[in-house]
């Protein structure tokens, strides 16, 4: 497999206990789960595939646990940016998705959709997000490629919307683990494995 990836490539960190409740964890440190170690196992031999040159990670501690399983297999020291962190939160963080969708559904279909409008209350918003992700990868486009980037669904929904110049409403449902092409067109051809799938959970 060697010698046919080029570019930047998005991985999504191993599932947490967060995820698996629908609960937002925004930017605090929560750990992998079980589940989330065995995803960050897999994923790091789907990545010795690649002959990666470079691997990013957000600082966050469930990107840092997924980025450190893959490290090891590939042999690559993980280098963190923070501007790759996911989407803060705000008031939200911590909340159970079903607690928010009661006491404020309209807000929550804006936040569910990925509505470009939207801003988390007290937090960050989807427009802030997208400008310092795509600050972050221009940076990771002038290092070694091809370049591997753990960070987080709604981290790789912004870059891929701001790369593709059309905001992806669906795009944060990317799955625990996944590895999706910041191309646009390479990441659409791998649509079906990797993004808008039923069983991911929702990033948060």
């Amino acid at each position: 497999m060697g010698g046919h990836h080029k570019g930047v490539f998005l991985a999504r960190h191993g599932q947490t206990a967060y995820n698996l409740e629908g609960r937002f964890q925004g930017q605090r440190p929560v750990p992998l789960d079980d589940t989330g170690r065995a995803q960050a196992g897999e994923l790091a031999e789907r990545a010795a595939g690649y002959d990666f040159a470079a691997l990013w990670c957000s600082p966050l501690l469930r990107a840092r646990e997924t980025a450190e399983i893959v490290s090891a297999r590939i042999g690559l020291e993980a280098r963190e940016d923070p501007r790759l962190m996911e989407t803060n939160a705000g008031e939200w963080t911590d909340r159970t998705f079903a607690d928010v969708q009661s006491q404020a559904p309209e807000l929550f279909e804006l936040f569910f959709t990925g509505n470009p409008s939207f801003a988390f209350p007290g937090g960050e918003s989807f427009a802030a997000q997208e400008v310092r992700v795509a600050a972050a990868l221009r940076d990771v486009e002038a290092g070694a490629l091809p370049a591997l980037v753990v960070c987080h669904g709604m981290v790789i929904r912004a870059a891929l919307s701001a790369r593709g110049g059309e905001w992806l409403p669906n795009g944060q449902r990317v799955q625990n683990g996944a590895i999706v092409p910041l191309d646009p067109v390479a990441a659409a051809a791998e649509q079906r494995a990797d993004l808008g799938d039923e069983g991911a959970t929702v990033a948060s």
